[in-house]
């Protein structure tokens, strides 16, 4: 790992600061998992890194209006675990309890891996789905960006210059809804998944498909949503042909990278597999709940 000085302000004003003075040779770091590894490998060569930690305003959980804020340093392990959310986003305390292993949930924020940008991580597809935003803040004011549109290719995300992601906005799912986050894990349980999705479906009275949400990771360079198969759903009854056939359409949506994990031919199959599956659970968690 190269030198590098660390800096530990305790505002936000010191954040933007330092970024000021710094510049391109400087980095923001939360819990240091994804950048830590990166500046090992020497992916990333900081010559600054601006730790977050003491920056006392980012790690809270907050019901409001519009949903749930969470504070951009909250752990995944305390995302996991807070009431509030266990309460108002099921889907989301789900999605964190199948992240890795407690040692990371316990260090990972929820803000440092989105602006790290892993298109295999856990959390976006349930983000996404639930339609969450970021809340990305500078000297100049915030700005709001949907999550879906925060991933711009391969690790590269819309964080502008000077900018530090604050908080993340999560509004509930729609009363009566049902979801449920799927990935499929062929190696250990801490393992990213080969295909990951995550889907909330409301339901008509008469059993057909009010809205639907279907958010797949680790099949592309960003998480990717399937409007094609979010379209062919909605209005429509919730048959097993129409579910299958709303499935198959994922299959050219997605454009996995082959890996050890699995060929890309493997991974576009298993995408239509468990799409197929998390619309089906999801609508079964949807009548339990109701």
């Amino acid at each position: 790992m190269i030198d590098f000085e660390y800096h530990h302000p305790t505002s936000l004003d010191e954040v933007f600061g330092l970024l000021d003075q710094y510049g391109e040779d400087a980095r923001v770091m939360a819990g240091g998992t994804a950048l830590v590894i990166q500046m090992k490998q020497r992916l990333a060569q900081p010559a600054h890194v601006i730790g977050l930690r003491r920056v006392g305003s980012l790690n809270s959980i907050e019901s409001t209006s519009e949903g749930v804020s969470i504070g951009a340093l909250c752990t995944q392990r305390q995302v996991q675990n807070n009431p509030i959310v266990a309460g108002e986003l099921p889907l989301l305390a789900d999605t964190f309890r199948k992240v890795a292993t407690p040692r990371i949930r316990n260090m990972a924020t929820i803000g440092g891996g989105l602006v790290n940008g892993d298109p295999n991580q856990d959390p976006p597809p349930a983000l996404i789905a639930l339609g969450a935003s970021a809340v990305m803040t500078s000297k100049s004011g915030d700005r709001v960006v949907p999550v879906e549109d925060l991933f711009i290719d391969y690790y590269e995300t819309d964080v502008q210059p000077g900018e530090v992601l604050t908080s993340v906005l999560v509004p509930r799912a729609p009363t009566g809804s049902g979801s449920v986050y799927l990935k499929f894990l062929p190696r250990t349980a801490d393992d990213y998944g080969t295909v990951s999705v995550a889907a909330v479906v409301s339901q008509k009275p008469d059993g057909s498909c009010k809205d639907v949400r279907i958010v797949l990771g680790s099949v592309g360079v960003t998480p990717i949503r399937a409007t094609q198969a979010e379209d062919a759903l909605r209005g429509q009854p919730l048959t097993d042909e129409n579910i299958r056939a709303a499935a198959a359409l994922v299959k050219d949506a997605v454009d996995p990278l082959e890996d050890f994990r699995g060929s890309a031919e493997y991974k576009t199959d298993m995408a239509e597999v468990f799409t197929r599956r998390a619309i089906e659970q999801a609508m079964t968690s949807g009548k339990t709940g109701s």
